[in-house]
């Protein structure tokens, strides 16, 4: 028997039985113990190949993919559990989107930006970048992938800077953003009818505003830099998606694919 096929047997073995003395007793026959008398040798004899009707199996690799098994199964109703865009019939390609990347983000493969630009309650136009993996982390998604309440930039308790600009130009001046690190999830908001913008830096990404061809998003991770200029290219292991959606007024994606080796 080759290591693969051993290996499918053990696991065969591990999910049919309990525990192993289950396994153990299951190969002792009524004769076996006529003759022997005594469980507990049966047992043993079975345990080290003398006696037994199927494949011989050590008690510690039936204990070692016992525990491996167990680890697996818990790991994969902890993701089932944590992805909030499971089993949603979700319609919008914005929602679609979102729940494609959930995962990724929530375990670190990938850093999704998400720019949205809309009305908010008030009628305002807003506009603004989201840390997605970050926002994941400090908040329930369940209300936005059930459709109950849509995702918005927010600027709550940050601080904000009033410009004079049209909708049609948006280059900040150098000093127009401190940039400090909020325990929010917002990277850049902005406020078109009352021409407020705010910068903070989040934990995966730190707010680059005094850059004179636009705004810059720096990966902390990898210390890669993500350019949001739509003209531009995003930057390395990088991309920028589009998103027709009926739900904003433009939605954007940008995806970060981190090297740095943990």
């Amino acid at each position: 028997m080759d290591p693969e096929e051993g290996s499918t047997a053990v696991d065969n073995i591990v999910t049919q039985f309990n525990t192993y003395e289950d396994f153990l007793d299951s190969q002792i026959t009524t004769v076996d113990l006529y003759y022997l008398e005594d469980e507990s040798l049966a047992r043993q004899l079975v345990e080290l190949g003398y006696r037994g009707t199927g494949e011989v199996v050590k008690r510690e690799d039936f204990e070692a993919r016992k525990a491996a098994i167990e680890i697996a199964r818990l790991a994969e109703r902890t993701q089932k559990k944590t992805l909030t865009s499971a089993g949603k019939d979700l319609q919008d390609n914005f929602l679609k989107a979102l729940a494609v990347r959930e995962d990724d983000n929530r375990n670190g493969k990938v850093s999704s930006v998400i720019f949205i630009r809309d009305r908010n309650s008030h009628g305002q136009e807003v506009s603004g970048y989201i840390d997605y993996a970050h926002r994941l982390k400090i908040e329930d998604f369940e209300v936005y992938f059930n459709g109950k309440r849509r995702l918005l930039p927010r600027p709550t308790d940050m601080r904000a800077f009033k410009f004079n600009m049209s909708k049609t130009e948006l280059r900040l001046p150098p000093t127009s953003c401190n940039l400090f690190l909020l325990l929010d999830f917002i990277s850049y908001f902005y406020n078109w009818d009352n021409h407020i913008a705010v910068c903070n830096s989040t934990p995966n990404y730190q707010v680059i505003a005094d850059n004179p061809e636009g705004l810059l998003f720096k990966y902390k991770r990898d210390r890669k830099i993500l350019n949001v200029d739509p003209k531009a290219q995003p930057g390395d292991n990088s991309t920028r998606t589009p998103i027709q959606t009926q739900l904003y007024i433009q939605a954007v994606i940008f995806d970060h694919i981190s090297r740095r080796k943990t």
